[in-house]
């Protein structure tokens, strides 16, 4: 018997060890699922009262929680979660009876990052009016095209943009767009300043019969994709949809002692879901008008935050600023965003301490996402059972070339194995609607792949490439309009950037792919920044490429630029530098192509170029 007993309690010794060693992840997946089962339970709830919950119903609720408790910090400006409320109220009275915006009109907002930003959102909100999000860097084509699209009434801005303003005017006026400034005065003729007038309306609550027709249907945003390729498209972000990105905060474990430093731009979904995150978790955000490498730590030191945003160029920025003693010395336990690669994920673990990083994939008109809850470095996400029966997702296999899915003898997709990569869609229900864009149907309709798995699905489409393990975990391999096709073999620029960037003279690097006469597929061909002081170095770039890459996949032109394009959002512009293409006539950038029989990237001249175009040298 006393061998049984024995037995027994070394068994149950053992179970904690086997269980770590077979369900490494149970305890982080179960922590998962019953955040995501809360999540889930209380938006149902929401939706099914009489008068369904929206965001401004989510902020009321944590104004009357968290009255005095500072909502933003801005500078040296503190506004409560009471003081944002009243200023809205006075906000939506004006914007109500002086500029005689009606339930459901869109009004345009084209503001840097100040307070007044979530102020004017919720006094929108407060009239039942959607708000169209602008990225403040548009100019002329671009801003005019954003604002039909949308179909803004109004537009409000601020007088340090002027000047795209009077740039726009005429044009604005042609299309029956009204112009206002949020300031005590105006620097232009024929736009109205409404400061003075916000200042002396009644700060009281404003009635609820001003928005009684909003429903977990209506538009709540626009939010504007990043214009990386053409123009700017109008993310549709629905009332419900707003709701479930609310959570993004609560899912990764923010609380309501948190201070979350925010100094993305709030007209992307990014800035403005975590602003609104932290509402929801009752939190403090310190926001800053725009991002700075040499305040970022300072920031994090004098207002003692907690949290912090990121998008992956960000943080590559902050590893490649000067070393400093104090470098550790924050209060910062957690970290969550998106596009943090692997080497900067290291780099900014050993540097500024352990952290607990969030990676979270996803999209601004995405249906889905993921999070990589556990931490593990170069995982954007992480799956486990319950995630799995909430929405259906497939990688499917994807032609480069032919820039479509491959299906079968049948006309299905074709899914992939664990371990390789494909084509990332998930399914389109009632449950899950895809809300699309506004303006062109066509735009939406280019997002969805229909007879997928069965005739009559559809799915929407995310255009990346990602990988699952074995473990659930989810990698990202490239952008499908990014990745390339030479010599036969798919060509991953996120990959090749990776393995450049790794290069001791190598500052940031953005590599695409260019078509070349009588070839098939396209060439490689990378831009680049250098370090400060680096010369550029062929030789060492040649034994570089060669060492760590596959043939296929090196670079065979090189364009040294001194700053790398890139939006608002920090993501690496593509578009002009494929069309420039590998004629030197078209690029006034240092230039060089790879010479194997020299073994060195040589200055790249219109001799080669036009030997190229003959066929006389090989690529």
């Amino acid at each position: 018997m006393l061998d049984l007993y024995t037995a027994v309690f070394g068994l149950l010794i053992l179970l904690p060890l086997l269980g770590k060693y077979f369900f490494p992840y149970f305890w982080l997946d179960l922590k998962n699922i019953i955040a995501c089962i809360h999540m889930g339970y209380q938006c149902h709830s929401y939706m099914q009262r009489t008068a369904p919950f929206t965001v401004l119903e989510i902020f009321l609720a944590r104004v009357k929680k968290y009255s005095d408790k500072p909502l933003i910090i801005f500078e040296d400006e503190v506004y409560s979660y009471r003081d944002i409320d009243r200023h809205s109220n006075q906000i939506a009275r004006v914007l109500k009876d002086y500029v005689g915006l009606k339930e459901e009109e869109t009004m345009a907002i084209f503001f840097k990052n100040i307070p007044a930003y979530l102020s004017v959102l919720i006094g929108l909100s407060k009239i039942g009016c959607p708000m169209a999000c602008v990225n403040y860097n548009l100019r002329l084509k671009s801003l005019i095209h954003v604002l039909k699209s949308c179909k803004a009434k109004t537009l409000l801005t601020t007088p340090d943009l002027k000047d795209a303003i009077e740039d726009v005017l005429p044009t604005l006026n042609d299309e029956g767009i009204r112009v206002f400034y949020l300031s005590d005065d105006s620097p232009t003729e024929g736009v109205e300043a409404l400061l003075k007038r916000i200042k002396l309306s009644s700060a009281e609550s404003v009635p609820f019969s001003l928005r009684a027709h909003v429903t977990p249907k209506s538009t709540c945003l626009y939010i504007f994709t990043s214009g990386t390729t053409g123009l700017p498209k109008a993310a549709v972000i629905s009332q419900k949809k707003a709701l479930k990105g609310l959570y993004l905060c609560h899912l990764i474990g923010v609380h309501n002692k948190d201070v979350v430093y925010i100094p993305l731009p709030l007209y992307h979904s990014a800035g403005l879901l975590g602003l609104l995150g932290t509402i929801n978790v009752g939190a403090t955000c310190v926001l800053r008008s725009k991002f700075s490498v040499s305040h970022y730590w300072d920031d994090c030191r004098r207002y003692r935050v907690t949290v912090i945003q990121y998008v992956g160029e960000l943080m590559r920025y902050l590893c490649n600023a000067p070393k400093r003693d104090n470098d550790r010395d924050h209060r910062v336990r957690a970290a969550f965003g998106n596009g943090l690669r692997t080497e900067i994920w290291n780099e900014f673990l050993n540097r500024f301490g352990p952290i607990k990083i969030y990676e979270v994939y996803g999209a601004t008109e995405g249906i889905g996402g993921f999070i990589n809850y556990v931490g593990k470095v170069g995982a954007v996400g992480k799956t486990n059972f319950f995630i799995k029966k909430l929405f259906n997702y497939k990688l499917v296999q994807y032609d480069v070339d032919a820039d479509q899915p491959v299906r079968d003898e049948k006309g299905f997709c074709i899914p992939v194995p664990t371990g390789q990569g494909g084509l990332m869609v998930i399914q389109i229900s009632k449950a899950v609607p895809f809300e699309g864009y506004a303006g062109d149907y066509r735009n939406t309709e280019k997002k969805i792949l229909r007879n997928v798995l069965k005739k009559g699905d559809s799915y929407f489409n995310t255009g990346d490439l990602l990988m699952e393990d074995h473990e659930g975990f989810i990698y990202f391999q490239d952008r499908v309009g990014d990745s390339f096709r030479w010599k036969g073999e798919n060509v991953a620029t996120t990959e090749v950037e990776m393995t450049l960037a790794s290069l001791d003279i190598i500052e940031e690097v953005n590599v695409y792919g260019v078509p070349v006469p009588g070839h098939e597929g396209k060439i490689g061909m990378a831009a680049m920044r250098l370090k400060d002081g680096c010369p550029f170095d062929g030789k060492k770039l040649f034994i570089h490429t060669k060492d760590y890459l596959p043939s296929y996949a090196i670079p065979r032109f090189i364009r040294i630029q001194e700053k790398l394009e890139i939006t608002g959002t920090f993501k690496q512009r593509k578009g002009q530098l494929v069309r420039d293409g590998f004629n030197p006539a078209n690029i006034k950038d240092p230039f060089f192509f790879l010479d194997d029989s020299e073994k060195n990237y040589i200055p790249m001249t219109e001799e080669i170029y036009c030997s190229i175009l003959e066929k006389k040298r090989k690529l």
